[in-house]
C-alpha cells in the first residue's frame, strides 16, 4: 500500500494512535488496523459500499458519526481497494494536489 499512496503528491505516511496511516493535507484518509487485517477509510459512499458486500465493508459503532467505513483486507478486490483509496485520497486533497496528480498520471 506504501508504494501505491506514497508517491501520491502531498501524501504523508505516519502512526495514528498504534495504526499506521496515511494523510493528505494534514488530513487523515486511511489507515491500518493491521492486528485486524482491516483498513479504516474516509469514504462518503459508504452506505453504498456496505450494501454492495457488508462482510467486506462495515462500520463499528465508533465510526458512525465519522464519514469512515472499514474493509476487511483478506475479502476486498484489488480493484475496489484501489477506488476506495483514490476517492478518499481526492476528497481530502486541496485543488492544487489534485492538479499534480492529474499531471502526474498524464504524464505516465
Amino acid at each position: 500500500m506504501k508504494s501505491t499512496l506514497l508517491p501520491l503528491p502531498g501524501v504523508t505516511h505516519k502512526m495514528c494512535f498504534d495504526d499506521p496511516a496515511f494523510y493528505v493535507n494534514n488530513k487523515i484518509f486511511c489507515s491500518i488496523k493491521e492486528k485486524k487485517e482491516l483498513l479504516g477509510v474516509h469514504t462518503v459512499e459508504r452506505e453504498k459500499w456496505i450494501a454492495l458486500d457488508p462482510h467486506t465493508f462495515f462500520i463499528t459503532p465508533h465510526y458512525q458519526n465519522y464519514k469512515y467505513m472499514l474493509v476487511r483486507l483478506e475479502t476486498v478486490s484489488p480493484d475496489d481497494l484501489k477506488q476506495l483509496l483514490m476517492t478518499a485520497y481526492l476528497a481530502r486533497a486541496t485543488k492544487k494536489l489534485i492538479r499534480q496528480y492529474e499531471e502526474m498520471i498524464a504524464n505516465e
